[in-house]
Formats: structure tokens, sequence, C-alpha cells
């Protein structure tokens, strides 16, 4: 009667919601694992699942009147997750015939994201051989019976959802290979326990579109909350931002049609954040075009993705020096922020003061997640730029990825100095403004002198970036101004070993390396705080598939491909200008060759068309510039190929060293282990190796040079 009673009343109070109970099996012997948002958690999943199990808590929780009288009336154990022994209590009461429920991470979260996971539940499943049943707790956290600190959004009665996965299990064979120890079979299962609560928070998002997103974060976040700001120092609300991006996406509709898609020419400025949600709310597609890749680049782009109107803003082309290359466009009609103004009539007014801000779901044109939300383009570095294209669901897919692997909430904010037409920029803009997470817009990563100070004085907790840029940032930085940064990633090209000892020595902090795709969103693996080792771009997110093929004359590894929701619908290509083209099954090709070893770590060897042929053997070229790196890691290199008759190619090491011979390299080649193939025929000075507007080199430009010098 009492658990009837206290059924209805969370129906009533929290409005619980249960969803996946087809997916309880009927067999006994269940583990059920959840995350841990409240003190109200254990009652509830008690209360609504059909099952009837134990419940695992902590030793101190029997210390509280309260608690040991709620708890006196269901079964319980109590343990102390310190003890060795801890876990030895619920592996009798599986082997009892009794169903367990404990949450791994052992304590509420604090974050709102998943703490520790603990290895011991993951062992008792190993062990026990029982299904692992995954329960999704959300919107508890919320609540004040959470421990969220006060940036969180709270509400007194928030509305809670519990999700059941399908049932798994925990094995730690060793197929076919030497036996396991013990030590090693409890760290492979928790290790197995961290990826199925990882997944069990990525597989539970919501999936809408981007602007639908949105205005869920400024329903949950509260339309006040400051959430963006850029140069010009004004943090604007979440109001602000709804309020620019209705009136811009109308600007935008009056110009064009739904589906069209048009070219986005803007720096990083809370506007083109606006613009581009605004675009979004009227199914308009932004296609972002890189507006460092010249009048050709951008020419290239707009051919492949038939792109035929353009919107930029004057004071950003004078401030960029632009006018001349967007003047040579052709067949572009350029539509200027400027010039649209003054079509936001006084009709236009009342409708978004009146009506379209206080409804703007009302106001959107309805849009599936499959729609297509946005085209980004291939940095060029090998070729004439592709139109990835992306849909909403991609996109949000690899934001609930990382969100799922890294602890990031709204107490954080991050710095954004990538270019928003870069994958990895575009991306890392969306991910806070969707999350009510802070975000300080910087027009450019070329700032070394500048940005660490922004960052110092804006209290900056979040920084993506690339090798480069961070390179050199930290000539610039004083070693205070990143002593808020809690959380560096490094992707879009190889983290140099001296980078990331620089930024550990002087700033204090560990550079966490990533690795992914425009045509994945970007991400697809990362390391973290809770799984970190040096070398790697750790381990794949949740929800993302991968094989290796074999390549002829690399024994370790392979060519890399993968599948999952946030890989992109397909390419636009100059070739097949607006014809959709998307991977084959869904599998897309990276092109890189990797290892992935027995803990899920992926090793990248370099890119296929970065191996060259040299007397019939393969060489990676990321291996000749680590060499380089090594022996004068204070300056940069870059390593390319030219046709050589009798030896198939040469390998050209462009370096801003002076002083580099080859026997420096051939010193380090044989410190390292490499093969003397593996050393640079050639070595030139340069002044400064060329790079793209997104910080990766430019090895087109390289390759051009080393042809003409051959």
């Amino acid at each position: 009667m009492l658990a009837s009673i206290l059924r209805v009343l969370c129906r009533l109070v929290f409005r619980v919601r249960v969803l996946g109970l087809e997916n309880i099996p009927a067999e006994d012997r269940l583990l059920i694992i959840a995350n841990h948002e409240s003190l109200l958690d254990g009652m509830l999943i008690g209360l609504f699942l059909p099952k009837r199990a134990t419940f695992v808590v902590h030793s101190d929780v029997l210390n509280n009147p309260f608690f040991r009288g709620i708890l006196s009336l269901t079964p319980h154990v109590a343990v102390n997750p310190s003890s060795p022994l801890a876990m030895k209590k619920v592996i009798q009461r599986l082997n009892a015939g009794e169903n367990v429920v404990i949450f791994p991470e052992g304590r509420i979260t604090s974050t709102g994201a998943l703490m520790k996971v603990y290895d011991g539940p993951g062992f008792v499943a190993a062990k026990t051989g029982v299904k692992v049943l995954p329960v999704r707790v959300e919107g508890a956290a919320q609540s004040y019976f959470g421990r969220l600190s006060a940036a969180h959004p709270r509400k007194l009665f928030p509305r809670v959802t519990l999700t059941v996965l399908p049932a798994t299990e925990i094995k730690t064979d060793s197929d076919g290979q030497p036996p396991l120890t013990s030590k090693q079979r409890r760290r492979i299962a928790g290790v197995a326990m961290r990826n199925i609560m990882q997944n069990l928070v990525f597989q539970t998002q919501k999936s809408s579109t981007l602007f639908e997103t949105l205005l869920d974060a400024i329903a949950r976040s509260g339309s006040n909350t400051r959430i963006i700001e850029d140069l010009n120092l004004v943090e604007e609300t979440y109001r602000d931002l709804l309020k620019k991006s209705l009136a811009l996406g109308r600007l935008a509709s009056k110009i064009s049609q739904p589906g069209d898609a048009i070219g986005v020419l803007m720096p990083n400025v809370t506007n083109t954040a606006a613009l581009i949600m605004g675009m979004m709310a009227f199914r308009r597609v932004p296609a972002m075009l890189n507006y460092t890749s010249g009048t050709s680049g951008m020419q290239n782009a707009c051919i492949a993705a038939k792109i035929n109107t353009v919107i930029t803003s004057r004071k950003f082309l004078e401030t960029a020096k632009l006018q001349d290359v967007v003047a040579q466009l052709q067949d572009i009609n350029i539509v200027y922020l400027e010039d649209l103004r003054p079509q936001f009539s006084l009709w236009d007014k009342v409708w978004l003061l009146g009506y379209a801000l206080h409804f703007p779901r009302a106001v959107m044109l309805p849009a599936k997640t499959e729609d297509t939300a946005v085209i980004l383009f291939t940095s060029g570095s090998e070729g004439k730029p592709k139109g990835v294209v992306h849909s909403h669901k991609s996109i949000l897919a690899n934001i609930h990825q990382i969100m799922a692997m890294l602890d990031f909430n709204p107490s954080d904010k991050f710095m954004m100095a990538l270019p928003i037409f870069h994958a990895f920029g575009f991306t890392g803009t969306l991910l806070p403004l969707l999350n009510g997470i802070r975000i300080m817009l910087f027009p450019s990563p070329l700032q070394y002198k500048v940005i660490p100070e922004v960052i110092y004085d804006k209290n900056c907790t979040v920084f993506f970036s690339t090798n480069t840029f961070l390179a050199n940032y930290a000539r610039f930085a004083h070693p205070y101004d990143f002593y808020k940064l809690r959380i560096v990633v490094a992707g879009a090209e190889k983290l140099n070993d001296e980078v990331r000892k620089t930024y550990h020595e002087k700033f204090g902090i560990r550079i966490l390396e990533g690795y992914g795709t425009t045509e994945c969103a970007p991400v697809l693996s990362a390391n973290t705080p809770m799984a970190n080792k040096n070398g790697t771009v750790g381990q794949f997110f949740p929800g993302i598939s991968h094989r290796l093929e074999p390549i002829p004359g690399i024994e370790q590894g392979g060519q890399l491909l993968v599948k999952g929701d946030n890989i992109m619908q397909g390419y636009y290509l100059y070739d097949q200008p607006g014809k959709l083209i998307p991977p084959p099954d869904g599998w897309y090709d990276t092109g890189d060759v990797v290892e992935v070893d027995a803990e899920g770590f992926i090793h990248i060897k370099g890119r296929v068309k970065r191996f060259a042929k040299i007397a019939g053997e393969m060489v990676s070229l990321e291996l000749v510039e680590k060499i380089a790196n090594t022996a004068a890691p204070e300056h940069q290199h870059a390593a390319t190929t030219q046709s050589n008759a009798n030896r198939g190619e040469n390998i050209v090491l462009y370096t801003t060293d002076a002083a580099l011979k080859r026997e420096d390299l051939q010193l380090v080649a044989k410190n390292l282990g490499a093969p003397e193939i593996a050393i640079a025929r050639k070595i030139v000075l340069v002044e400064a190796i060329p790079l793209l507007g997104t910080g990766k080199t430019d090895y087109v430009t390289l390759k051009q040079m080393a042809a003409e010098q051959s």
C-alpha cells in the first residue's frame, strides 16, 4: 500500500515516465545499473521497475536515521567502496538468485555528467555472468534532492524519466590469448562498465532539430541566462540570441526559399551564431565558406554545393581585407547584412516582438532530424574542397557523444577561437549554446598574444584548438593566463610531444588529444580525464562502429572506416555540383591508417595519402615529421614527396630550422628505432610552413613546391 501511494505521488509531483520496460528480461539474476542523479534515484527505480531487487548502498548512508528508515522497507546491502571485499556481498546476493541494483558511480553527480565509474560493479557482472540492465535516470538532478552546483538550473518538481535499455553482458575472456590476471580482468570489466554507462547517456538523448534543441536549452536554463559574448564584450542572454536569430532568419527568408543553400561568409561573432540558428529555424541551409581559402577556394566550394547567394558583412570584409577576394567571385549574389537591415520593416518588428519571440515554435518551419542542417567544406589540404552535408541528426549526435564523454556543464565557459567554418569550430560553438554553457567567441585564432589574455580575463575553462595554435599561444602566454582552464582539447592535427610537455610544465595543463574529420561532425574519439593515454587520440565515442581494412605493405593497423549517427549525409563534389554522394552503406572511409590497442585506444599511423613508397616500402610521412620534431622541437617541419625515377619517390622535409642536418635526423631515427628510409632525402629551409586558415599544414602547396624543385 505504501509503495502504491508513493508511486501515485511521484507520478503527480515529478510526472514520472518509464520507457523501455519491454527490455527487461524475464529471467532472474539481473544486475541493474543506473546513473546517480539524486537522493530520489533508488526510490524511483524500486517503485517503477517491476523487478524486486536488493539495493547496494554506501555504508555511510545508514548513519542517517531518515534513510535508515526508508531502507528498512526494502532489501539492501551496505558496502564501503574503499574496501577490497566490498563487492563480495554483492556477488553472494546475485549467486543466491537475487536481482541487485547498484550505482557504478558510487556517488551523486555534482556536474550533471557521469562521475568516476568504479571497476567493482563491472567485475561483479563478469564474475557472476549475470546480465546487466542499464537504466537512465533523467531530470532528478535538477530537483533539490540533487547535488548540482549553483550554476545549474534547478526546479522544485522537475519532470523525471526512467529509460530502460536492452540488457547486455560483460565478459573478460582472453580469446585464446595468454590467461589474464585477476587485476587485468577487473580492469577490463571496469572499462566495459564505463562504456555501458557512456552508451547509456548517449543513447537516451532526445533527437530533434538544432533550433528546437536551442529552444529546449532556453526553457531549461531560462531566457535571462547570459550565454554568449564576442569582442564587443557584451555578454548576451538567451533571449537576446533568440531575438537576433529570429530577426536574421526572417531577413534570410526574404532572399531565399526553404531548402536553399546560402553561403555564410562571417567571422566568429554573436551575429554569426544567431544567423546560423535563424536560417535553420526557417529551413535555410547555411553553407560555411572558408574565407581564408582565397577566391578560387570559395568559388570551387560554391560550385560544388550550387550556392548562388552568399551573406556577408561589409564591415567584416573591410576589417579582414577581403573586398577584392569577394569581388572576384563569379555568378554569386553577394548580400550584405548592412543592406538587409533596412528591409526589416515595422510589420517585421511587430511580428518579432509581439509574436515570434513569445511563440518561437509556432513560427519556425517544421523540419525533420534527417533534413540537411548545414554544409561544411573540407580544408582542401589535398585537393579541391568538397561540400560535406550534415543533417540535424548528425550534428546533434556528435554533440551528445561529446557530452557523454566529457563533463562540460553550466559552470564552464568555452573559449572558441577556431573559425566557425571549421567543423571543430562549428560543433564547438553549438555545443555550449545547446547545453546552457557560456561561450566567448574570438574572431581569429592567429592573435597569439591576445587570446591567452582573453582566456585569463574572461575566466574561460574550456579551450578547443590545434597543435599549431597551442604551440604559438604557449610562446606568448604568461604562466598564470591559463589558471582557470580545466579542459584543453587538441584536434585537427597531431599533437606534438613538445607542446604537450610545455603545457604540462608551464601551465600545469594536461592536453587531451582528440581525432575526427569534417565528415564525422567532426569528433570520433578523444582522450578524457577518465581515460587518457599519451600518444593516442583516445577511445571511440559511444554509438560509433569501426572496422580496419588491411593495406599492403603495412603490417600493424589498417585503413579506418567508421559508421554511426554522426556520419555525414554525403558529399557535394566540384565535378558533380549539387549531387549528393552518400558514403557506401553508411560507412565513411577516413583515409587514415590506425591501430586500435587492447584497451580500445587509437594510434594514428598517418593518412593513406601521406605514405611514401620508397624502393617498394611504405613509409609514413607522419613518422618523418616526428623525427624532425624530436630533433628540433622549437621549429616547424612538414614532409611531402616528389617523384624519383629510381626510388619511386623522394621524401622532402621543409623546415624553419636553418641548423637542421640529415645527420641530426639519422641520430634521432636510430634512437626512435625508425628505419633509415624514414629519413628525409632532402631538407629545404623555409621562413614559415604554409598553413590553411584552419591551422592545418597546406600540403597541396608543399607538394607543388617539391615538384618545382625536383
